[in-house]
């Protein structure tokens, strides 16, 4: 048996509250995804650390999206505003991909993407 409190720096509304993500979906997600049949049995704890997780990377996403927001002098945050984001930030490199159908995402983005990111083909 854990220690109570041993988690409430984490716990969305301390102690068992309503979470702001659904730890079943969260739990479902974990098994569904993990290599083969290897991921069977999930603690109660995983879950939360993982709701957590998800919500920090979802309120730093949305922050870098709403500054691109406001300098194009809008104040609805459009799909764009979000791969932009994406493009201009070194850390959601990973997610280039799933943003990057089309060239346009990064004319948002032009004064916050680095100089050593910018990529000039020459022949």
């Amino acid at each position: 048996m854990r220690q109570a409190g041993t988690y409430s720096g984490i716990r969305f509304g301390g102690g068992n509250g309503a979470h702001s993500l659904p730890l079943a979906r969260i739990k479902k997600i974990m098994k569904r995804c993990g290599s083969g049949d290897e991921v069977k049995m999930i603690s109660g704890d995983a879950p939360v650390v993982f709701a957590k997780a998800c919500e920090l990377f979802i309120k730093e996403l949305t922050q870098k999206s709403w500054t691109l927001t406001l300098q194009g002098k809008r104040r609805i945050l459009h799909k764009d505003d979000v791969a932009s984001a994406v493009v201009a930030t070194d850390v959601f490199d990973f997610l280039v991909g799933l943003v990057s159908d089309g060239d346009d995402y990064d004319h948002h983005a032009q004064n916050l993407v680095p100089k050593e990111r910018e990529t000039v083909l020459e022949e």
